[in-house]
């Protein structure tokens, strides 16, 4: 018999939790609620305000992450979310190396005034903590969108918190299942749904969790002002996404990890870049004509531009005008999916030949 007393393992709670009180003939999972409209003199009245299956989704990931969590659309109207904290013409410290989403709503949001962007390499913790001073807010990706660099979350967040900053932290990447950046301060994690967490490729969705009540009722309200409000069908199918998050992802990483050992010193591939854990990698070959040669050749990776998927695939990502210029024209972002390990790498090796 489970010990009660025990914590349940995170593997464990992503199954469990969200799911109705277990009582006879209640169903297991969360019902797919269709309505715009609530009876009168309850807490929902309206569909724009909440609805039982977004709230199932947020009770599974805001257990997880350790905190309050609030769903939305799509990733990037969490991300609006958590820039709308930013009052008119404050300071926002950013890596140079982000998601491009990220990167444009920042630009967006400085050629209206709006905030001032100091863009840092995440990298570099005594650069980052010094940018703080007089901001706002820091926002980091660890691992980075495609770089794939580290920041030092604990050290970056005392010194932010020492200047008055607030933390947000994007953990798309890597999931609250290998890092939840609450328990090292963090004031704010996003997510884009899309990607690990729902795991098919088959929906848009966002997420923020706080540990703050104030910052999650600001972020609320801002969902519920500006309309960014997830789909019911969504919410219910990212929520069963999540529950095979656990084994999705340790497959995933597994077959990375063997794909990396392969790829490192492989001729023709000029540097492998993976941070130790998680299932993108990055790797460099000789310019953006090799690259894009590698990911026309390739028959079982499929070119596309999002990942977290149960199926692998790649991209050139300077072939986006958005992308840091510092990225190198030759680098390919690979999201290792749950094919064989075996027929990824017979693949990708003769793509890369």
């Amino acid at each position: 018999m489970a010990d009660s007393a025990r914590p349940l393992h995170f593997t464990t709670r992503a199954v469990t939790s969200g799911r109705p009180p277990a009582v006879p003939d209640a169903p297991l999972n969360t019902p797919l609620v269709l309505t715009s409209t609530y009876g009168s003199f309850g807490e929902l009245e309206y569909g724009r305000y909440g609805n039982p299956t977004w709230t199932a989704f947020e009770d599974a990931l805001g257990d997880l992450e350790g905190g309050t969590c609030v769903s939305f659309g799509s990733g990037m109207a969490a991300i609006g979310a958590v820039l709308d904290l930013v009052p008119t013409g404050g300071v926002v410290v950013a890596p140079r190396h982000s998601y491009t989403g990220t990167v444009g709503r920042l630009k967006d949001l400085e050629a209206r005034g709006a905030v001032v962007p100091v863009w840092v390499d995440i990298t570099d913790t005594d650069e980052v903590v010094a940018a703080a001073a007089g901001a706002a807010l820091v926002w980091l990706e660890s691992p980075t969108n495609p770089a794939l660099e580290l920041a030092d979350i604990p050290a970056i967040v005392r010194g932010a918190h020492a200047a008055g900053a607030l933390v947000v932290v994007d953990n798309t990447f890597a999931t609250p299942l290998l890092q939840r950046p609450l328990e090292h301060g963090a004031d704010l994690v996003v997510h884009a749904v899309t990607k690990y967490l729902a795991g098919h490729s088959d929906l848009l969705m966002g997420a923020v969790v706080t540990g703050d009540p104030a910052l999650a009722a600001k972020v609320t309200g801002s969902r519920t002002l500006g309309g960014a409000i997830p789909s019911a069908f969504e919410a219910f199918l990212a929520l069963r996404g999540l529950r095979t998050l656990a084994v999705r992802l340790e497959r995933a990483q597994a077959t990375a990890q063997r794909l990396v050992q392969r790829l490192e010193g492989y001729p023709g591939v000029l540097e492998t870049r993976y941070p130790g854990f998680g299932a993108i990698i990055s790797i460099v070959v000789a310019d953006a004509e090799a690259a894009d040669a590698l990911v026309r050749a390739t028959r079982l990776w499929r070119a596309a531009t999002s990942l977290g998927g149960v199926e692998s695939t790649l991209e050139r990502r300077r072939r986006w005008a958005a992308e840091a210029p510092t990225i190198p024209e030759g680098l390919v972002r690979l999201s290792v999916g749950l094919e064989d390990a075996d027929d990824l790498w017979d693949d990708l090796a003769q793509a890369i030949a």
